[in-house]
């Protein structure tokens, strides 16, 4: 290129040029043209010095100047000039002015052409990722259409128009097959600035991919006379939808699967035979499950709400279609329902209660010392425990047929001396654990809390006092993106996460950690924002509604 040979105008004719083929604004071109032309300069003239070109964007006239900064005390004699020498050249110049000579016309080599050119090419680029990041950055969780352009190690390179994205090979559905110049569908998942540029990534496994050509086929799910409240897919084999209509005379399940099946049979032609089962969506868990392991029947369902469990109980014949093949459909009405599900049989169910039943029968038989048909008696009243026989409230034993005062009185004195007996052999054996007195004398804890805390080398109270609340009571974590169950070291004794809360602030403030004060506090920060997260969840749900 030579610069000062070249027709004024053409330089803006180039930018121009440029800006049109790339989609991009001309005044970007031109930046980067001045960048790249101040860099020829400064290969010819010295790389320490300052020097900048200006293209003027009405002539094309360009300018070079080498520039100067005013300062106190110069450490860069190419670039900076102190008050005084700059005054001599400038009268009036102060700190911080910028000294500014003209440099005359140059003619640019052929390797500070190729530099130039580089830079403008570095340019332009990042200008285009800039355009299409900003383009596609909006249609994050919405459908896309694009044509296969080539397959990079099983990933599907997608042209979208005004640039290309990833559809990685584990979200694409399992035996779908592309070739190049196939049109595909695709559920934008991502959009992210990368080095290399924007990086779109799609999906056509994501569950989201579902429901958004639901809303494509359905205009109620448009126009929010049908809402999608969850979905679960076994990609490319069977997936389970959650309707709700708030329309009393729109049935949400007809119209999702529409005329003959129209509606329905357009979403399962595009997931490549997918099966989906629609359900309604109902506000009560348990009602949902039982849509939810459509098409077997459910003879009873029993609720766990702190662990988030149920226990589903199905005629013997129906237990292979609840479980579906390879566990798939009660898989799937787990995650779709958001509950962990055991499925048994009647029979299975029966043997069990019966099994429960045996054990806690000669649990009473031996520490009450009474006969088969009184221990049958409690367990058939619900009582499951010594604890609760020996200090529940006396007319609860008296509503059991048969028992009078005197009865009700000797199977209290005999559970709590069976409970005394326990606890002085715990307390015995804990001690010869090597658990100390802080620990036994702690209130809160059972003698046998604290020998199961021992198993788990607990030994005094500042172990206790270091606990984590979840650690005791149990909770649930998420490790790659399953839900799975901690178990607590004292879930069995029925602790709950705030009893063990409780328990471990009281043993630091016993033990100077923490003041009565800052437990307060904290008991009352826990407080708000349990508080704040129930009201958020409300009023996501009336907005919902």
């Amino acid at each position: 290129m030579m610069a000062h040979a070249a027709n004024k105008l053409e330089l803006l004719q180039i930018a121009d040029a440029v800006a049109r083929e790339k989609l991009i604004d001309p005044g970007l071109v031109i930046e980067a043209m001045e960048e790249s032309l101040g860099k020829a300069a400064r290969s010819r003239y010295g790389a320490e010095y300052d020097i900048r070109a200006h293209i003027d964007r009405r002539s094309g006239e360009l300018t070079m100047t080498r520039v100067r900064t005013v300062v106190e005390e110069v450490e860069n004699t190419f670039t900076e000039v102190t008050v005084a020498e700059a005054q001599a050249e400038k009268p009036g110049a102060e700190l911080g002015d910028e000294l500014t000579d003209a440099l005359p016309p140059m003619d640019f080599g052929r390797i500070a052409a190729q530099s130039a050119k580089q830079v403008i090419l570095q340019k332009v680029r990042e200008a285009e990722r800039d355009r299409q990041y900003e383009e596609f950055k909006d249609r994050k969780g919405t459908i896309i259409n694009g044509l296969v352009r080539r397959m990079e190690y099983g990933n599907v390179i997608v042209d979208v128009g005004a640039g290309e994205a990833v559809l990685r090979r584990d979200q694409v559905i399992p035996r779908e097959a592309f070739r190049n110049g196939d049109r595909i569908r695709c559920y934008v998942r991502d959009v992210r600035r990368e080095p290399r540029g924007p990086q779109i990534f799609l999906s056509r496994t994501a569950p989201e991919f579902m429901a958004e050509l639901f809303k494509m086929e359905v205009p109620e799910i448009y126009d929010g006379v049908i809402e999608i409240r969850a979905v679960a897919r076994d990609p490319g084999s069977r997936a389970k939808i959650a309707v709700i209509s708030y329309d009393g005379g729109v049935d949400p399940v007809g119209a999702c699967v529409g005329m003959r099946g129209s509606r329905v049979q357009a979403v399962v032609s595009e997931l490549n035979g997918e099966k989906i089962d629609i359900i309604p969506w109902n506000d009560d868990a348990a009602t949902f499950l039982v849509n939810a392991l459509q098409p077997a029947e459910v003879a009873k369902v029993v609720m766990d709400e702190d662990a988030a469990r149920m226990e589903v109980v199905v005629p013997d014949e129906q237990l292979s279609l609840a479980i579906g093949r390879r566990g798939q459909n009660v898989r799937l009405a787990s995650q779709l329902t958001g509950w962990d599900i055991d499925i048994m049989t009647e029979a299975q169910e029966s043997e069990r209660r019966q099994a429960e039943f045996a054990q806690r029968s000669k649990l009473f038989m031996a520490a009450l010392d009474a006969d088969e048909m009184v221990a049958q008696l409690l367990v058939s009243e619900g009582f499951t425990s010594l604890e609760e026989v020996a200090y529940v409230e006396i007319d609860e034993l008296l509503t059991i047929d048969g028992f009078d005062e005197d009865t009700a009185n000797e199977l209290q004195t005999r559970a709590r001396e069976a409970l005394e007996l326990i606890n002085r052999a715990a307390v015995k054996k804990a001690r010869e654990q090597g658990v100390e007195d802080s620990l036994l004398e702690f209130e809160g804890l059972t003698p046998q809390m604290i020998l199961k805390l021992s198993a788990d080398g607990i030994k005094n109270l500042e172990d206790f006092a270091q606990c984590a609340d979840w650690e005791l009571a149990g909770g649930f974590s998420v490790e790659n993106g399953k839900r799975v169950k901690d178990v607590g070291l004292l879930e069995e004794f029925d602790m709950d996460i705030e009893e063990a809360r409780d328990l471990v602030m009281t043993a630091r403030v016993l033990l100077g950690w923490i003041t009565p004060e800052e437990l307060v506090a904290q008991q009352a920060a826990a407080a708000a924002e349990a508080d704040a997260r129930a009201a958020e969840a409300d009023a996501e749900e009336e907005a919902g509604a």
